[in-house]
């Protein structure tokens, strides 16, 4: 048996974390298994649709290297890869459910369905369908029929018994089958739902594996139903818990939780992102955390997959992020951070490869460099507190004896770099035998005027270069006269 799993998400706006972790197992257990990854856009609920959504999912997916091998751009033996291109391929089916009594017409208008659910409201009971047209007799669904009186095709869930299916991850599940309600299965427009077109795709796609959020595990019974009534063979289902953003509530953009986009606009790598979704819910039965798309297939196996939901933790993210950008060549580091520092650095003076050099073992996220970066197109007005630190031993007077010592000594340095500052500072410190701090402190304060920088005061010389660093440090000289 070819391993055949897909990824099929309806076009109705952003990639939601939870809905590219699915799309990643699905591709991970394909090419784990040397089979095929297909893309299939669910498109039956025309008025969910989001314009530019569908270039958003293959953007998201060729960004992330969750290539497919059959989709709508680029064919297959099985298409249509968009359920509203098959739609007289579900009428068919619909009407061989109905011929074999397994699913009925129903022209029950909104009003009474609305009065149904607002009586069972009432008795606090959830929402089912109570039959009424399965009871019509044949010449008149026939006559209605003819009328063009508006209706949809539901499914005829057995009252009696019970149906059981088994999941990959949650073991064999067995549901009532007075539980279940009689689910419309085509639409009065003539589309199908998710729920019969994901059958019928499914089956006529040879979908092996069928991975989804565990949000379907109540409806797979109705799907096995659905199956068992064509004689088909039913696929191997493997639902995943859903992905939480605390212990109570699910992740979701209405609350501000962020999609596979948001996070890149914050300035995460995109191999971070999979490498961490892959982690919600699924362990490789090792303390590995950080992993390549590649190493992932590897890696992969279903019996990993978790039955508990996964928190999303996005300091965990931040973390592993930062693992990335330190293991990046600086060349590749230097083409990645280049945008964010072009948004804070606007000095053609400057030499943008050195600061990539001091940012590039500093930064967690790339959305954390403009900020690191602020003072270099100007010196901020800063206070002479910044010079005091216990830790350094300095204060407001040592500070300025430090930069009046560190003056003349750069005044006099012929070829500004990074080797000849280092030499001629430390020469300094062990000729007025102090600890570094007590000259690199006030130094790097008098460059920056910040508390925190991404370089130190060597590094931020040798990137402003000999003119600037002198002015500034002649500047923090005055600053700390006027306080003496």
């Amino acid at each position: 048996m070819k391993v055949r799993t897909r990824f099929a998400p309806s076009p109705t706006g952003y990639m939601h974390v939870g809905n590219l972790r699915t799309a990643l197992y699905a591709y991970l257990w394909a090419r784990k298994n040397k089979g095929a990854f297909i893309l299939r856009i669910e498109d039956t609920d025309q008025e969910r649709i989001v314009e530019g959504s569908v270039e958003l999912i293959y953007r998201t997916l060729e960004e992330t290297g969750l290539t497919w091998d059959e989709g709508p751009d680029k064919g297959g033996a099985y298409g249509p890869y968009i359920q509203h291109e098959r739609k007289p391929i579900y009428r068919k089916y619909a009407e061989q459910l109905i011929e074999k009594g397994v699913a009925y017409y129903c022209f029950c208008d909104k009003e009474r369905l609305e009065e149904l659910r607002t009586s069972l409201q009432l008795r606090k009971l959830p929402f089912r369908y109570d039959g009424r047209c399965k009871k019509l007799a044949k010449d008149e669904v026939r006559e209605k029929l003819a009328a063009g009186v508006p209706h949809v095709v539901r499914q005829n869930i057995p009252t009696m018994g019970a149906t059981a299916f088994s999941d990959e991850v949650f073991g064999t599940i067995t549901v009532d089958n007075s539980t279940l309600d009689d689910q419309v299965l085509v639409k009065s427009d003539g589309l199908p739902t998710y729920n019969f077109a994901n059958v019928v795709d499914d089956h006529l796609m040879e979908i092996t594996h069928v991975i989804r959020g565990s949000e379907y595990l109540s409806s797979t019974p109705k799907y096995n139903l659905l199956y068992q009534a064509f004689g088909w063979e039913i696929p191997h289902y493997v639902h995943c818990s859903q992905v939480m953003r605390d212990a109570q509530h699910k992740l979701s953009k209405r609350d501000g939780d962020a999609s596979y986009a948001d996070f890149v606009e914050k300035g995460y790598l995109k191999d971070a992102i999979v490498n961490y979704i892959a982690l919600l819910g699924w362990n490789p039965g090792t303390e590995r955390e950080k992993f390549t798309l590649e190493e992932l297939v590897e890696a992969f196996d279903l019996s990993g997959i978790s039955r508990s939901p996964a928190i999303f933790d996005v300091h965990k993210l931040t973390w592993l992020n930062g693992q990335f950008i330190r293991e990046m060549p600086p060349e590749k580091f230097h083409a990645t951070a280049l945008p964010w520092i072009l948004k804070a650095v606007k000095r053609e003076d400057i030499d943008l490869a050195k600061v990539s050099r001091v940012l590039h073992e500093r930064t967690e996220k790339l959305s954390d460099i403009p900020g690191q970066l602020d003072f270099i197109d100007a010196l901020p007005d800063y206070s002479p507190a910044l010079y005091v630190s216990k830790k350094m031993k300095t204060d407001e007077k040592i500070s300025l004896e430090s930069l009046r010592a560190i003056l003349p000594v750069l005044e006099s340095v012929t070829q500004w770099d990074h080797g000849t500052l280092h030499r001629e500072i430390f020469a300094l410190i062990e000729k007025r035998r102090v600890k570094s701090g007590v000259i690199l402190w006030p130094l790097r304060t008098a460059l920056s005027g910040k508390q925190f920088t991404p370089g130190g005061g060597i590094e931020l010389a040798d990137i402003f270069g000999r003119e600037e660093s002198l002015r500034r440090i002649r500047k923090g000289i005055e600053l700390l006269e006027k306080t003496a």
